[in-house]
Formats: structure tokens, sequence, C-alpha cells
């Protein structure tokens, strides 16, 4: 700890709270998780009880050289966010704005092509098989009203 604390430390264009260790100031980036943060503080060997605002320069170029380039420094495929992409057919973490652009051009394309997710996602309904009789209502519907007898 021989530089002194910083109270926003900015990492992969994120500003991170310097109060937070590191595994949690690393789950702040929209993309990365618990378990991919504590992936990457293993592999750079840094002690996880350390907060973020006494990082060094130096720390924080390699993590961020870490989220760039996973592979390389040994994460496991299974961790990344993006497997298999489907045009490039690699394996990437995408982190940020890529993350958001890279959902929604899927969503496009799954409502261009017709396929039934993209049909339900076009309708606005529950994509991924859940019941909807009682759940997923929109508006000032409560309940169902019974039939008069």
């Amino acid at each position: 700890m021989s530089q002194e604390f910083r109270h926003i430390v900015r990492i992969a264009g994120v500003d991170i709270n310097g109060g937070l260790n590191i595994e949690e100031g690393l789950s702040k980036i929209r993309g990365m998780g618990h378990t991919l943060a504590r992936a990457i503080v293993n592999i750079l060997d840094l002690d996880r009880t350390m907060r973020i605002g006494y990082l060094t320069d130096a720390m924080v170029k390699k993590i961020e050289d870490v989220i760039a380039n996973p592979l390389k420094y040994g994460i496991p495929p299974w961790a990344l966010n993006r497997q298999k992409d489907v045009k490039t057919g690699e394996y990437k973490l995408l982190i940020g704005s890529d993350l958001v652009l890279t959902v929604r051009e899927d969503v496009d394309r799954l409502k261009r092509i017709k396929c039934w997710r993209g049909v339900r996602h076009a309708l606005g309904l529950k994509v991924r098989g859940q019941c909807t009789r009682t759940t997923g209502r929109v508006g000032l519907t409560i309940g169902v009203k019974r039939k008069p007898k």
C-alpha cells in the first residue's frame, strides 16, 4: 500500500468506488460477475481484501489487460459471457456498452428471422417458457373477474 488512496478508480471505462474490495468493485462492471472477478484476482495474485482505491496504475493496467484477453490468461471459456459468437464463432468477454449492443443485435436478429423467440420478443411476451396465465400482465389488471352466476 505504497500509493495513496483514490476514492474513484476507473477500470475498463467504469468509475468504481475506491472503498470497495477488489472483487466487489470488479463485479460492478456490466458483464462481469463475482465468479469472473474472483478468477481475475486469483490469476493476478492480488489480495482479495484489498480496497480498489489502493491499486496502482500498473495493477489497473494488468486488470484491464486480463479483461481484454481473458483466454490468454487461462480463464476457462465457460466463464465468459459470449460463447461461440454467432458471427465469428469466438469466445469473448463483453463488457459495458458492447454487451448491451450485442444483446440488442441478437434480439433484432431473432425478430428478423421470425423464430419463436423472436416473435415472443416482438409481442412483449415471456420468451423462456414461463407460464403467463397469472404473471407477466401489464397495466392495471390485478385479478380476473368471475362470470356472473
